[in-house]
């Protein structure tokens, strides 16, 4: 569990009065449920989105009930241990893909950033659709990855739908595939980011792992990620989200575009929707399931009313960029609930949050530098006593050109500085805004050994995307706190046993290894801010 000291009460008015305005909406009723214990975090974020984005309902984001929460997944799931020699985390993970795969009666539905899934994640997809098979079912198997421009040229649809159906042998034969390589908007700098696996539209993994084996299994410095996996309602709600982005894709093959690349298994076409029926309840955990559309699919929701008090981008731009569609973009906002809806469940904590990230800083420019209103609901957070922890990849992960590593920032003063610099704003003075940085949050490198590296020297990377708060609400998904307007896709559970599940497997032993790279905690009186 985090580190907290007692609380006190009657601190909060005006931190909560500047968070309405941060967000751009005034308090209202939240919904009400009869049934099932009491869910303010998951109503806070259902009450936004119903705001921003209620002609998305459906394909885009879902609240549903009667969920069965499987658990955490997690690579490598070698804590403590600098060499690495025992991943238990990717071992589960790839086991869970086969068995979930093996048990598909109609479809399978995959979704990942290029290229596409290979070495032991290939393996674990064919094995698990080779069982699928044997007695003679015949599978409907889509998978689609997102294409960065210039930089996945490589990636061909039709010679990876060749090697699955060498992979797979006779089975093929009972396996109709639909494969495609997509980006919404070069210009845009958008393309899919989401990473799902569906099958029947009954069991869902869903989270922040690709399916790279150089990144993830076959390397002595493999990348920390974390996915979770759920059976009922949500997992349909995830299958409707990718019918959303097949729509688009099927809808933009051919031509001279050139922005999407397509195969499919001989005499078939390209597959707009699945047919799933509605999944059964399973369990008892509300979830939200949350995308986002990014750029070049739709350009607004036209049954919002939603407007803004937009912050604007002349803090968080770096001269020559890209429009700022994070900060000054509400028709952007729309169709990308996402964004609001992880603003609102950071805004509905009342005593801890727990936030970790590959970064909380973009690379600028192109991009925005960060998420000024995502700031300032840290900064009303912290002003109001409610602790804050941050973990983020090492900076020593950070690429040549800041985004072709697993960081994006030089120091995590990056990080605090802003922070710093809107609590201020906020309490109106330095003394206090420091106060409040120095008494609540906790920042750091992420660490998974006592070692400052792995053992072979290279620096720890995260790639998580996993916000809990009050040790009652989580979310696990695609999207990065960062400005990045990609095609992501998540889950917010809110169950206490869910939750702790998520601390003690995945935060806690983190926090465990990151604090001795603390550059603030308050549990230490360490603030370097």
């Amino acid at each position: 569990m985090p580190d907290r000291r007692p609380r006190r009460t009657g601190r909060v008015t005006r931190p909560l009065l500047v968070l309405a305005a941060v967000l751009g909406v005034l308090p209202a009723a939240a919904p009400a449920y009869a049934a099932g214990p009491a869910t303010p975090h998951l109503d806070a974020v259902e009450q936004t989105l119903r705001e921003v984005s209620p002609g998305l309902k459906g394909p885009v984001w879902q609240r549903t009930d009667g969920n069965r929460f499987d658990g955490v997944l997690q690579t490598p799931g070698c804590w403590g241990d600098p060499a690495c020699r025992t991943r238990t985390g990717s071992d589960r993970l790839l086991a869970r893909t086969t068995a979930a795969v093996a048990a598909a009666t109609r479809t399978v539905d995959v979704s990942s950033l290029a290229p596409f899934p290979n070495g032991g994640f290939e393996d674990a997809l064919v094995a698990g659709l080779k069982q699928a098979t044997a007695d003679g079912r015949h599978l409907t198997v889509r998978i689609l990855v997102g294409a960065a421009p210039v930089y996945h040229l490589n990636v061909r649809p039709a010679a990876y739908r060749d090697e699955l159906v060498a992979r797979l042998g006779p089975a093929a034969a009972n396996v109709t595939l639909t494969v495609a390589s997509a980006t919404t908007s070069r210009t845009g700098l958008s393309w899919n980011h989401s990473k799902i696996l569906v099958v029947d539209g009954a069991t869902a993994i869903v989270g922040g792992i690709n399916g790279w084996k150089d990144d993830y299994l076959d390397t002595a410095h493999p990348v920390t990620d974390a996915d979770v996996e759920l059976t009922g309602p949500a997992a349909g709600s995830a299958a409707r989200y990718l019918d959303t982005l097949w729509s688009w894709t099927c809808d933009n093959t051919g031509g001279l575009s050139q922005n999407v690349w397509f195969a499919a298994s001989s005499g078939a076409g390209c597959v707009r929707t699945l047919e799933t029926p509605a999944a059964p309840q399973a369990g008892g955990v509300p979830v939200i399931a949350v995308g986002g559309l990014g750029v070049g699919e739709r350009t607004a929701d036209p049954a919002s009313g939603y407007r803004p008090q937009l912050p604007g981008s002349a803090a968080t731009r770096c001269g020559v960029g890209l429009p700022d569609h994070t900060n000054d973009d509400r028709d952007y906002e729309t169709v990308n609930p996402e964004e609001n809806a992880l603003r609102a469940l950071v805004a509905s904590a009342t005593d801890h949050v727990e936030i970790s990230q590959q970064d909380l800083n973009a690379t600028c420019p192109p991009l925005p530098r960060y998420d000024q209103r995502l700031y300032d609901v840290l900064a009303a957070k912290l002003a109001a006593g409610v602790k804050v922890r941050i973990v983020v990849s090492d900076p020593a992960n950070r690429g040549a050109v800041g985004s072709g590593g697993y960081s994006q920032i030089k120091s995590l003063a990056e990080i605090s500085d802003v922070l710093k610099g809107r609590l201020v704003k906020l309490t109106g003075g330095q003394a206090e805004g420091r106060a409040a940085l120095c008494g609540n949050l906790q920042l750091a490198s992420f660490r998974a050994a006592p070692t400052a590296t792995w053992a072979d020297g290279h620096p720890y990377a995260l790639h998580h995307k996993v916000v809990s708060v009050d040790g009652q609400a989580f979310y696990t998904g695609s999207k990065n706190l960062y400005p990045a307007w990609l095609q992501d896709f998540g889950y917010i559970v809110e169950d206490r046993a869910a939750a702790g599940r998520l601390d003690a497997e995945v935060l806690a032993p983190q926090w465990q290894y990151s604090q001795s790279a603390a550059t603030v905690d308050w549990a230490r009186g360490i603030c370097t801010a």
